[in-house]
């Protein structure tokens, strides 16, 4: 009777603790690859996102410059009235004084004190164009120091900005030479010599009982 055929050993479906071991590595190694390049994404769109806010107040920056100079130029174009009333002020003094000078009676008439109104006047005119010009000085020296206030807060941001920048490249330099060595590292474990295939199995021994030649008797 033949004996029933041992079955072939058993081969595990599972890898090597050796390629195991590396598998894992280079899985934690990627992941640690990708984490790093999102936290290096997320540190850029911070700087996107600041650079964003000091192009705007740059831009309300420059409107308060322009908008103080057209003050400035204001007050200047009204100031500038205040020598045409001294002019005329001046005229009216010697005015006054011509006509003074060739009356007879001490009594002043309706054209002196026309004259002196008229004065009067000039004086209260030039008054009022000197508070209308400190007035709009005044609006120009708010608008300047509003830029003032919004260009310190602009480097603030700027400086926020570089260091967000700069985590960025340190973390994408990380990355990088992260992949390097596991891409280095997979390459290695790709080219290593491979173990060597188990043994194959003994042949079976013929069962006692038979002999050869046996059948071909019969």
């Amino acid at each position: 009777m033949r004996g029933d055929p041992e079955p072939p050993p058993a081969t595990s479906s599972t890898p090597s603790l050796h390629l195991t071991g590396t598998s894992r590595w280079l899985g934690e190694g990627y992941a640690d690859i990708t984490k790093l390049r999102e936290l290096a994404a997320k540190h850029e769109r911070l700087a996107a996102k600041i650079q964003a806010r000091v192009a705007r107040l740059h831009t309300k920056i420059e409107k308060l410059r322009h908008t103080a100079t057209l003050l400035r130029e204001k007050s200047g174009t009204v100031l500038s009235r205040i020598p045409e009333y001294q002019q005329e002020m001046a005229q009216h003094e010697r005015t006054i004084q011509t006509t003074t000078a060739h009356q007879t009676v001490h009594s002043l008439g309706s054209d002196i004190t026309g004259l002196h109104y008229r004065i009067r006047q000039l004086q209260q005119k030039i008054v009022d164009v000197q508070h209308k010009a400190r007035r709009i000085e005044h609006r120009a020296a708010v608008k300047t120091q509003v830029s003032a206030v919004l260009k310190v807060r602009a480097d603030r941001l700027l400086d926020q900005v570089r260091v967000a920048q700069v985590e960025a490249q340190n973390y994408l330099r990380r990355a990088d030479r992260l992949q390097m060595a596991t891409e280095s590292e997979a390459a290695q474990a790709a080219t290593a010599n491979p173990p060597p295939p188990p043994e194959p199995p003994p042949p079976m021994p013929a069962p006692a009982g038979d002999t050869p030649g046996e059948h071909d008797q019969l």
